[in-house]
């Protein structure tokens, strides 16, 4: 039988949660803070971490919290952590790192403690950074937390300030012609919150890069393009592929839906879905994730998961 996280957090929590990130947000760092983010080869960089959270079928309740850190630039991976985690609280837009980040942080405390020579010089988030509502994603919260330079770099475009996937946003994206070329997401505030970033020459489907912490965006697109072998870059798409596969190992595959499930419950993101731009570990669907907040239900294409 399905696990079920909790509903809805009261007023109270969310009032307490918004007050948390307007106080971490002080603290975010959105300029280059080490010598090799400002090398155009980014001599010096030697590791590349990524972070990802998956989920069983049919179980809103469990989930699997993975990081992995790679070598930079052979992009091998040189470290896993995948663990099962109970989720506390469904998936809520906006408050996405209250879900997530206490495993990710976890997980970058127990890299510390057994390898600390491992520990990444920067963390690739599946997620947003500074594009975010409250201006606080899920790559800043885990930015703060860990003090390590982080990036957000989502899969869809989170419509937040005036920012719309209308005409001319899809006019813009026709624009990128190979990977590499980018384009600004100036929100109705005039404030620039990303870029949309053409991450490969094969991949016609833009990424959507935000500051998360410790680095500027410039650096920050640079990076994720240089990270991509297919579209999404190689540290957040091995920590999904591993993730998902320590939840098949571990449990002997996806579990059905609960009775009278199989019409509301989207599919999980446990199953690859392979295609020419989307090898195993990219397809996945926006669902819930760890504690803060996010469950099952795949997250209204307001432009991605508020996160």
């Amino acid at each position: 039988m399905a696990q079920e996280a909790v509903g809805r957090p009261p007023e109270e929590t969310l009032s307490l949660w918004k007050r948390e990130q307007a106080l971490l947000k002080a603290r975010v760092v959105d300029q280059d803070t080490e010598a090799w983010q400002r090398d155009p080869a980014f001599a010096g960089l030697q590791r590349v971490g990524g972070v990802d959270v998956s989920f069983v079928k049919g179980d809103s309740v469990r989930a699997c919290a993975s990081l992995v850190v790679l070598s930079y630039p052979e992009l091998e991976v040189l470290y896993e952590d995948s663990r099962l985690v109970h989720l506390t609280a469904p998936y809520l837009s906006g408050f996405l790192a209250f879900r997530e980040v206490p495993f990710l942080v976890d997980a970058v405390q127990r890299l510390q403690e057994k390898e600390p020579s491992l520990m990444p010089q920067v963390l690739l988030v599946d997620g947003n950074g500074v594009l975010h509502p409250r201006g606080f994603g899920v790559a800043c919260h885990l930015g703060v937390l860990t003090d390590l330079p982080c990036v957000g770099v989502a899969k869809k475009l989170l419509q937040v300030d005036g920012l719309e996937k209308d005409a001319l946003h899809r006019d813009q994206i026709r624009l990128l012609r190979a990977g590499g070329d980018s384009f600004p997401l100036r929100g109705g505030s005039g404030a620039v919150l990303g870029r949309a970033l053409r991450s490969h020459d094969r991949s016609t489907k833009p990424l959507y890069v935000s500051v998360g912490h410790k680095m500027s965006l410039e650096a920050a697109v640079r990076l994720t393009h240089s990270c991509c072998r297919f579209r999404v870059p190689e540290p957040v798409r091995q920590a999904d592929i591993r993730s998902r596969d320590y939840i098949r190992r571990t449990l002997g595959g996806p579990r059905p839906p609960a009775p009278g499930q199989e019409r509301k419950a989207p599919r999980p993101k446990v199953w690859p879905q392979g295609g020419p731009e989307e090898p195993p570990g990219e397809g996945k669907t926006p669902e819930a994730h760890s504690p803060g907040l996010r469950t099952h239900p795949e997250a209204p294409d307001l432009g991605a998961q508020g996160q």
